[in-house]
Formats: structure tokens, C-alpha cells, sequence
């Protein structure tokens, strides 16, 4: 979702987004997220949080720092992002409200979609159906972004992961990763890439007890031929 926003070698801005809270907003908010994509990489982050300093930002953003903090109020303000002053010497620290930006992302499209089904000014329930289709498609895009600017899994396995959390339902309104109460997707990841490597070593454990076994049966059947071979000699 956030790799929409943010490149790690140029900021790239969501056009929706920034009709709805402002281009400057967005563009700090898109530099938040590729400093925190490092903090990530680097395994930095604490908790989510990472710190920025508003020289960085100017330097990467050109945004001054009476702008900046503008921008971080309307960001606060709208529970995309939290900021604390913490350290010595004293630093600001940031952490990215995902499921807060990701439920803001949505209702922008939804809306968007909304009224491009209000300008045909039908009623149609087949185009409803198409309304539908094209969100649940425009989420599981945003998942998949999501995941792929991770780096704690292969290419496999991330594709194993996309295809079993972005399931939908029978009634193709809602992803498996949407009906769980709770759903962090760094924790979620983590976790698939520990229960990767446990059965990894458990699927290696076994196939060495089976590679003993057979040989030991391998022995035994030489030992038994030198037998025969022995006592036919007699």
C-alpha cells in the first residue's frame, strides 16, 4: 500500500490523496514513508516509531519547517501519523498509522468511484456489481504493494502469502486478511517467515531420520549379501 506513495529513489505522490488533504501534506507524508521503509530494511524500527529531523526533510522534500509542521498537524490531526519528541539530544520520532491511512485510502476511492457511477445516472445493478469489483480489486492491489516492498520473504513466498490472505468470500465483498480482528501486516509476515523456517527445519529433521534409516537398511542388505556371499565360498 504505502509503495503507492513512496519510492525509495523519488517521492511519488497519490493524485486523490492530494486533492483531499493537500499536495504538501502528501509529499511529506510520502518522504515519512520511504524513511521509515529504511528504518524497516535496517531493522530500526522501534515499535513502528523512527525518527526525522526537519533539516532531512527540507533537504529531501523542500518543504521549510514552517510548512512541515502544517503538514504534520493536518497529518496528526486526521490519525495518519503520531509524532513524539524523544532522546538526547531531542529528536522527533514518527510512526505511520497504517490502518488509518489504508481506511483513508479507501473511502477516497470509494468516493471517487461513487461519483463516476452518479455521472451515468443509472440505476443499473449490474454497475453496482462492477462498483464493488473494482474496490475489492483497488484493496487487494494495496495488499500486494504492501507486501512487496518488504524484504523478510522471497519471491515465493511472498506470492504464498499474497494468494492466502487476499481470499475473498463467497459473496466476493471481503479478503481473508480483512475479516481477521486484528491484522498487522509486519507481525503477519514475521510470523509466515518464522513458521516458513520451523518447517523447514522439521521437513530437514525428518528426511535426515529417513536418510538414516535407509542407511542402516542399505548396510544391512550388504551385510547380509557378504553372508551369503561368504558362506557360498565354504
Amino acid at each position: 500500500m504505502k509503495h503507492l506513495l513512496s519510492s525509495s529513489a523519488f517521492l511519488v505522490v497519490n493524485k486523490k490523496l492530494s486533492k483531499e488533504i493537500g499536495l504538501l501534506a502528501v509529499v511529506l507524508l510520502a518522504d515519512l514513508i520511504s524513511k521509515e521503509s529504511y528504518f524497516l530494511e535496517n531493522q530500526k524500527l522501534d515499535d513502528g516509531w523512527f525518527f526525522n529531523t526537519a533539516k532531512n526533510i527540507q533537504e529531501d522534500t523542500t518543504l521549510t519547517s514552517h510548512q512541515q509542521r502544517k503538514c504534520i498537524k493536518i497529518l496528526k490531526n486526521l490519525g495518519i501519523i503520531e509524532t513524539k519528541v524523544v532522546g538526547i539530544p531531542a529528536k522527533q520520532h514518527f510512526k505511520i498509522i497504517e490502518s488509518k491511512l489504508l481506511n483513508y485510502l479507501n473511502s477516497s476511492y470509494d468516493d471517487s468511484l461513487q461519483l463516476d457511477v452518479k455521472k451515468t445516472q443509472t440505476d443499473n445493478k449490474n454497475k453496482e456489481i462492477i462498483l464493488k469489483n473494482n474496490n475489492l480489486l483497488i484493496r487487494k492491489e494495496i495488499f500486494i504493494n504492501n507486501v512487496e516492498i518488504r524484504n523478510c520473504l522471497n519471491k515465493e513466498e511472498k506470492k504464498k502469502f499474497i494468494d492466502y490472505w487476499t481470499e475473498s468470500n463467497k459473496s466476493n465483498t471481503k479478503m481473508k486478511f480483512e475479516m481477521q480482528q486484528t491484522f498487522d501486516i509486519v507481525l503477519r509476515l514475521k510470523r509466515w517467515e518464522k513458521n516458513n523456517k520451523d518447517w523447514n527445519r522439521s521437513k530437514k529433521a525428518t528426511m535426515s531420520k529417513i536418510d538414516m534409516h535407509l542407511q542402516s537398511q542399505k548396510k544391512a542388505e550388504e551385510l547380509l549379501k557378504k553372508y551369503h556371499n561368504d558362506k557360498g565360498t565354504k
